[in-house]
């Protein structure tokens, strides 16, 4: 069956050899409460599996910011090239975990969306002004991600985190959060290539057809009569009679 989308195809080619594939789908954890929480520990027993460069495949709503980071910097110190490929969501933490990526590729219909952290606090003013100072450095960390990242400023990244911005491909492409689109490859060979417009016709399709299963069927076409005027059918006539 053929691959619609470039990124399935994981058969190795001389431009690009074949990597190991991990997968980021879930939420981001430090501990897993639920089947598809993601948690540093076991990120690292995957990544830790085998050596050589790497894919990940990131669909992700965020979740723990701490945990993030952790994931963050096993990308950043991993030796080999990290690919990471967005195919749903990037979200909150998500997002800052994918600009670990040497590249960054974004599905045409995938997301990206980067807010301000949040966290819940009790207790008295003293308390508060501890979780919003808290909260600051926190922003200010995920900041670095971005701006080593995308090369934008650290006060234009502010601003589309207050703004909860949600980037489709292209966006996120334009803004510098990803490099660039996965898009449909190409049909290999030169039979698939098209050099011009093409006019078929209903009769070139179906003797083309039917050339093909008189070849499968190994029937033979038998040459036909050449045609022959009206005046040299009358004369052999003629010599039949006499």
């Amino acid at each position: 069956m053929k691959k619609f989308w470039n990124w399935t195809n994981l058969t190795p080619t001389e431009t690009e050899p074949e990597q190991r594939i991990l997968t980021l789908n879930g939420t981001i954890a430090e501990e897993s409460w639920f089947d598809d929480d993601i948690t540093p520990q076991l990120f690292r027993e995957e990544l830790n599996a085998g050596s050589g460069d790497i894919t990940v495949w990131i669909n992700s709503p965020g979740g723990d910011c701490v945990a993030a980071a952790q994931i963050y910097n096993m990308l950043m110190d991993y030796r080999g090239s990290v690919t990471v490929k967005i195919d749903g969501i990037a979200a909150s933490a998500a997002s800052v975990i994918a600009m670990a990526g040497t590249r960054v590729l974004v599905s045409p219909v995938s997301m990206m969306m980067i807010h301000n952290p949040a966290t819940m606090a009790m207790g008295d003013a003293a308390e508060m002004q501890k979780a919003i100072a808290m909260l600051d450095e926190v922003k200010e960390s995920i900041i670095n991600a971005y701006e080593i990242k995308t090369g934008m400023s650290r006060a234009k990244l502010s601003h589309l985190m207050d703004a909860e911005t949600w980037m489709d491909a292209h966006t996120a492409v334009d803004l510098g959060f990803a490099d660039e689109i996965m898009t449909r490859p190409a049909d290999a060979g030169a039979e698939n290539h098209v050099t011009g417009p093409m006019l078929f016709s209903r009769a070139a399709v179906t003797n083309h057809l039917m050339d093909k299963l008189a070849a499968k069927c190994r029937i033979e076409k038998k040459p036909t009569q050449p045609e022959r005027s009206v005046d040299d059918l009358m004369e052999r006539l003629n010599l039949m009679k006499h």
